[in-house]
């Protein structure tokens, strides 16, 4: 088996993840922070020290500032539906998730608000310039996908803050969180949200979003917090104030132990890593013949995440080929983002995606690409 949907969700995850998760289902149990018996202090820990230990992975000093959510889709509609009122202006891009263009849209049909979407060139760069003059008086807030999960390609956050003045910046870095060093206070990003089941080698049900001090956000859920229990009112406390209900205990154990396991390695190192292996993804992939890349074949500023088509087959076909064939596993279709698709010349049918994850070994790419050679050489027959 080899397993290149990493961009998708990371397999597989670090024995010390898998420990984690299991010690909190045997051993702790408990409900974090709502009662004052050992156990409940225990289950308190363990989400402090994973809150703790993924803010510093994003560079960020408060970690009352990460507060968790179920995924990087709740904390991107937590972004956009508790930051944006009625009338602003919002500039995105067309490289961006589904998890921000529906929300978008929704907000558009409930609040009025105004969207204006600058598109990328087709191997998915951005200009902040282009960022810049899309700008309105009304521009509250600028929207960017930091790694697309298309291509890979890592957008310019220092460039696009400088680019949109004190116009607030939501990031979305569900493919780069644990991938690439991230500095969150030091860009001057105001929102961060990410998801914990992929670079950061946590468990899937686990994400969360970063908010910079000064910005004011509502919640979209109120209810019990285990503080402030003798109003009816949400508490104003962070991260209290985001996080209503019992928290996923075993999940944020699995994501603490993947965040230290990341934070061993060192993110400098990963990114290195990422590197290497897409330059053998890639070097593997040129020489297949009736092969196109979708956003370009480039080795700069990318993820080891790559798109392709070939000829004769359809992405549902190659993918299918690929797994029942050579045990490739791969993602075929739009991924969520049919308007990078758009921008990238693939749409409606899409590509198929291989992306590797902290886990991958070179060899692994290299026999993937030697099996869609193989299924490329007998389509042309």
């Amino acid at each position: 088996m080899i397993y290149l949907d990493n961009a998708a969700t990371s397999f597989p995850k670090p024995p010390a993840v898998v420990a984690a998760v299991e010690r909190f289902l045997t051993a702790v149990g408990a409900n974090p922070g709502r009662s004052g018996h050992r156990l409940s202090a225990e289950a308190a820990r363990v989400v402090f020290t994973a809150r703790a230990a993924v803010a510093e992975l994003l560079g960020v000093a408060d970690q009352r500032r990460v507060v968790f959510t179920a995924n990087a889709t709740g904390a991107l509609n937590l972004a956009l539906a508790g930051f944006l009122a009625p009338g602003d202006h919002v500039v995105t891009t067309s490289l961006e998730h589904n998890s921000v263009m529906r929300p978008l849209r929704r907000l558009r049909e409930t609040r009025g608000i105004e969207v204006d979407i600058v598109c990328a060139d087709p191997q998915g760069r951005l200009d902040p310039g282009a960022l810049r003059a899309a700008l309105r008086p009304r521009t509250r807030l600028v929207a960017v996908n930091h790694g697309s999960n298309v291509n890979g390609r890592i957008a310019p956050l220092a460039e696009i803050r400088r680019a949109i003045g004190a116009v607030a910046l939501l990031v979305d870095a569900a493919q780069t969180a644990g991938a690439v060093p991230i500095e969150a206070e030091a860009l001057g990003i105001d929102l961060l949200a990410f998801t914990g089941h992929k670079s950061l080698l946590g468990p899937q049900g686990t994400g969360g979003l970063y908010i910079r001090p000064g910005i004011e956000i509502e919640p979209l859920l109120q209810g019990g917090t285990g503080s402030g229990s003798d109003s009816d009112a949400q508490p104003a406390i962070l991260p209290d104030r985001f996080e209503s209900g019992t928290p996923n205990g075993p999940g944020l154990a699995g994501l603490g132990a993947g965040a230290e396991f990341v934070a061993a390695r060192g993110l400098a190192a990963e990114r290195e890593r990422g590197r290497g292996l897409l330059a053998e993804m890639v070097g593997g992939l040129r020489a297949v013949e009736g092969l196109t890349f979708v956003g370009g074949a480039d080795l700069e500023d990318r993820l080891p995440t790559v798109s392709i088509r070939v000829a004769g087959l359809t992405p549902s076909e190659l993918a299918f080929e690929l797994d029942r064939r050579c045990g490739v596993m791969t993602r075929a279709g739009l991924h969520c983002a049919p308007e990078a698709h758009r921008t990238m010349g693939s749409f409606p049918d899409g590509a198929v995606r291989l992306s590797a994850g902290p886990l991958t070994e070179p060899g692994d790419v290299r026999r993937a690409a030697a099996a869609v050679a193989e299924i490329a050489a007998e389509a042309r027959r």
